[in-house]
Parts: C-alpha cells; structure tokens; sequence
C-alpha cells in the first residue's frame, strides 16, 4: 500500500490496484474493466439531471450530487459517456460513505498506481481531476459548515469559468 495510514479509502485504492495487477498489461481489458464498473451504476432521475448539478471540467456531461450527515459523504453521480461513468463508479466506491475528514486527508494514490494519469486522453484525464477535486471541495464545505443532514449545493463546488 503506498499510502501510510490504514484508512478504509486506503484499503479500497489497495483493492482496485490489485483488481488492475489482476488484469495485467493489457489496456483493452483495463478499459473494459472500467467501463462494465459504469454500467453498474444507477441512473440518476431526470430531475437531477439540472445543470446545478453538472460538474464542469468534463468533455462529457458528468452530474455530481454530495450529502453529508455532518460525519460522512454521501456521493452520487453519472455521466453520458461509458468511461467516464466506470472512472465515477470507481471514486463513489472510493469516497462515497466515508468520514469526512479522511477524504480530506486522503490523496488518490491509485490513479498512479493503476497507470491511469499515463492512458487517459488529456480531456479524460482533466475530467478525473475535476472529479477528485469536488470530491475534495464539497468534503472541505462540509467540515468548514459542520451542518447536520444539509445537502450541498454541487452547483458551487466547482467554478464555472
């Protein structure tokens, strides 16, 4: 494990780097991995399909909606696209559920690990960044508000320059 607390985020980047070294070398089979990891995640209902919830820094429309309880994320999402959902489903299992100060704390060492920063496109790969960034962003909003069971406003977690 290359991160050197032992957090449950820590343990679920472990696990997906060993699903990856299970697939081997071959990327045509890591994308496919990727892409069947979207497929399992639920849609969202048209009503949150809004543009306050659009995350912007994505070629493809990707949708984020972060709750707290004031101790734990809760993340849903979507995108269009099929990679970009198996990139989503692969971080809500990373972040969703969990504390907020270890997403805080946490970094996203499997992206490395998994050679993910070396085979996206450059769109592709903003995407994930703006993805782990409001992942961050709304985690930060909520340790800074520290309100009990408010949801938060995915429309200002990211700047829409």
């Amino acid at each position: 494990m290359s991160a050197t607390n032992h957090s449950e985020i820590d343990r679920i980047q472990q696990d997906i780097v060993d699903e990856f070294a299970m697939l081997g070398d071959d990327w045509t089979e890591r994308y496919q991995y990727i892409i069947d990891c979207g497929k399992s995640l639920p849609d969202l209902p048209a009503e949150e399909k809004i543009p306050a919830n659009i995350l912007h820094g994505c070629q493809s429309q990707v949708w984020l909606l972060a709750a707290t309880d004031g101790e734990r994320m809760s993340y849903r999402a979507n995108s269009d696209a099929l990679i970009v959902s198996g990139l989503i489903a692969l971080l809500l299992r990373i972040y969703s559920g969990r504390p907020i100060n270890e997403i805080t704390a946490s970094e996203p060492w499997f992206v490395d690990q998994i050679g993910l920063a070396e085979h996206l496109s450059p769109t592709r790969s903003n995407g994930l960044a703006a993805m782990l960034a409001a992942i961050r962003v709304h985690a930060v909003k909520a340790q800074q508000t520290d309100q009990s069971a408010a949801p938060i406003d995915a429309s200002n977690a990211i700047s829409k320059d």
